[in-house]
C-alpha cells in the first residue's frame, strides 16, 4: 500500500502543533524556576526577626506589600507585628506608610559595636586609672532612660562606691556619668554647658550620698560616642582637687588605648 504523502498543510498542521508543545513545556518550565514564597516562620518570635532581616542596603525602605512577599506573612498579622517593632522603635513608619529600620537597632548596633574589641582596649584603662587615683572606675552606656554599666574597676580600699558589671541606673537620678551621657545622646542636662566647655561633669553627694565622682565622655578614633567613664569615691577623700587629677589621668589613659575624650572636629 502506498505511503500517504504529507501535503504542505498537513506539514504546517504538524509544525504548528510541535511549536505549540514548545511553547507549552517553555512556559512550565518558566514555572518550575519562578521562586515559591516563603514559608512564614510559626514564632511571633522568628517573625519579628523575618521582618528585620527583610531589609538589606538595597532595600532600605519597605511597604506593606514588599514585606508580606518577603516574609511570607499575610498582611493582618504584618500589620500587629509592625506596631509592636514600631512601638519598640526597632522599625520606623514614615508618613508615606513605608517602613524602615528603626534607632533601637542603631542602637544595639552601637553597642555590638563597642563591646565587640572595647573590652580589651577599656579594661586596661579602668585597671590603670584605679590604681592611680584610688577610687572606682566605671563605664557606662546610655540604654534607653537608663544607663548600663559594661566595665568596672572597683578599688580595694575598705570604705568604696562598688559597681557590678550590668549595673542599670536611671539617668533621671543624676550623677556625672548620666549628665555626659544626656549631653552626647540627645538628652537634658543643667551640665551641658560645662560639659561643652570643660569636657567633664562633677557631682557631690547627687545620687549617692557621701559620694563625689567626675565623668568625662569617651569617643572611638572616628569620632564616634561610646558612653562616659567615670571615677567616684567618698566625698571626704575625693575632694575637687583629686577629681580634676582624676580627669587627667583619665585622659591619658584613653588616649594611649586610642580613644577620644572630644568629639572629632568639623572638617
Amino acid at each position: 500500500m502506498p505511503a500517504k504523502i504529507k501535503t504542505p498543510r498537513a506539514r504546517r498542521t504538524l509544525a504548528t502543533e510541535s511549536e505549540d508543545h514548545d511553547i507549552t513545556s517553555a512556559a512550565q518550565g518558566e514555572a518550575d524556576t519562578t521562586p515559591a514564597a516563603p514559608t512564614p516562620p510559626a514564632g511571633v518570635l522568628e517573625r519579628g526577626i523575618a521582618i528585620l532581616e527583610c531589609f538589606n542596603e538595597q532595600r532600605l525602605r519597605m511597604s506593606l506589600r514588599e514585606l508580606a512577599e518577603c516574609t511570607g506573612l499575610d498582611k493582618a498579622t504584618l500589620l500587629r507585628l509592625l506596631g509592636v517593632l514600631t512601638r519598640a522603635r526597632m522599625i520606623h513608619r514614615f508618613e508615606s506608610g513605608t517602613y524602615a529600620p528603626g534607632p533601637a537597632l542603631l542602637h544595639m548596633g552601637m553597642l555590638y559595636r563597642s563591646t565587640f574589641d572595647l573590652g580589651t582596649r577599656m579594661q586596661p584603662v579602668l585597671y590603670n586609672t584605679m590604681r592611680e587615683t584610688g577610687e572606682t572606675v566605671a563605664f557606662y552606656v546610655r540604654s534607653g532612660d537608663e544607663r548600663v554599666c559594661l566595665f568596672r574597676e572597683n578599688t580595694s580600699k575598705e570604705v568604696r562606691h562598688h559597681v557590678e558589671v550590668g549595673t542599670r541606673l536611671r539617668l533621671a537620678d543624676g550623677g556625672s556619668s548620666a549628665h555626659v551621657l544626656n549631653a552626647f545622646t540627645g538628652g537634658k542636662t543643667p551640665q551641658a554647658k560645662t560639659i561643652a566647655e570643660k569636657g567633664y561633669a562633677m557631682t557631690r553627694s547627687e545620687r549617692v550620698p557621701e559620694m563625689a565622682s567626675v565623668a568625662v565622655p569617651v569617643f572611638d578614633g572616628d569620632g564616634t560616642f561610646l558612653g562616659s567613664l567615670v571615677v567616684i569615691g567618698l566625698a571626704s577623700r575625693h575632694s575637687e582637687e583629686a577629681q580634676l587629677k582624676a580627669v587627667e589621668v583619665v585622659r591619658r589613659e584613653l588616649a594611649q588605648q586610642g580613644f577620644r575624650t572630644s568629639p572629632a572636629a568639623l572638617p
